[in-house]
């Protein structure tokens, strides 16, 4: 009897809380470590950075309306979802070829990392806002509030841990977000897509494409309605070309590498500051 041929899953995308393919219709072959054909991916094109930048944009209004303390619950519930699948991405990190020790350290460390910034998401205001003294008859107050739309470069190192690292951060302080997701190991994003679909998470508030990053980081950083960028790239030629396109209606840019994702310097309110604006607010102490 023949060996049977294995059926291998064709991930898709995730824009506006549903699994689109392409809109291309494109794929590409995702390789485990040794080079061997372990599913198919979307290769994703700038009309589908399009659809996830429009998707973030009118999903952000409703995010923000949020209690700071709903959010929290939010990302929380997350984790707990993840909690539940974490022998399934344990086995998808072992399948692309990581070590056990390696993978099950780099999903429960995730699953920590999302607890660490639901907790901060009712605490941020009290940190990082304040009651300003001014000499006129009012109370001043200044508060942080999100940027908008954060376009984030994941990096293909620690591919689930880098992802949660990036992510997290930006949606605990309210601002939505489309990533381009590991080109070398895009698997474990995929699936964190439908953690995210399972959970409490709004429509549109995470956006996440697979492919190559040449067609469609140009696309992506230059887009006029992304806020900001959150690059965990080191690759020279993509921070240039980065910065380059922030420079046309001043996105913030953040480039944030890391040696190792398990450190826990990587949990931090101040992470979640880089992509937070101060509004100051006047009141009349009479009324």
């Amino acid at each position: 009897m023949p060996d049977r041929i294995e059926v291998l899953k064709t991930y898709k995308t995730f824009i506006g809380g549903k699994f689109p393919r392409s809109e291309s219709d494109r794929t590409y072959a995702v390789t485990d470590l040794k080079g061997n054909l372990i599913a198919n991916a979307c290769r994703c094109t700038r009309k589908d950075v399009r659809d996830a930048v429009v998707s973030a944009r009118s999903s952000f209004d409703g995010w923000l309306s949020r209690s700071a303390y709903n959010r929290g619950q939010i990302i929380y519930r997350i984790a707990e979802i993840l909690e539940g699948r974490k022998n399934q991405f344990i086995a998808e990190l072992e399948h692309a070829g990581f070590k056990t020790k390696n993978s099950v350290k780099e999903v429960e460390t995730a699953i920590d990392r999302l607890i660490y910034y639901a907790g901060w998401t009712d605490k941020l205001s009290q940190v990082f806002g304040t009651v300003n003294p001014v000499a006129s008859s009012h109370f001043n107050f200044s508060v942080p509030e999100p940027m908008g739309i954060v376009a984030i470069i994941a990096p293909d190192e620690t591919p689930f841990l880098s992802l949660v690292s990036l992510v997290a951060p930006i949606i605990a302080g309210g601002n939505t977000c489309v990533i381009l997701a590991s080109e070398k190991n895009p698997l474990p994003a995929v699936s964190f897509a439908e953690v995210l679909h399972a959970s409490d998470v709004p429509a549109g508030i995470v956006n996440l494409l697979t492919g190559y990053r040449d067609e469609m980081v140009d696309s992506l950083t230059s887009h006029m309605d992304v806020n900001a960028i959150l690059n965990g790239l080191t690759d020279k030629k993509i921070m240039k070309l980065t910065d380059e396109n922030a420079s046309i209606n001043i996105k913030r840019v953040y480039h944030y590498s890391a040696e190792n994702w398990l450190d826990n310097i990587h949990e931090s309110p101040y992470i979640i500051q880089q992509f937070l604006e101060i509004k100051t607010t006047w009141h009349p102490v009479s009324v």
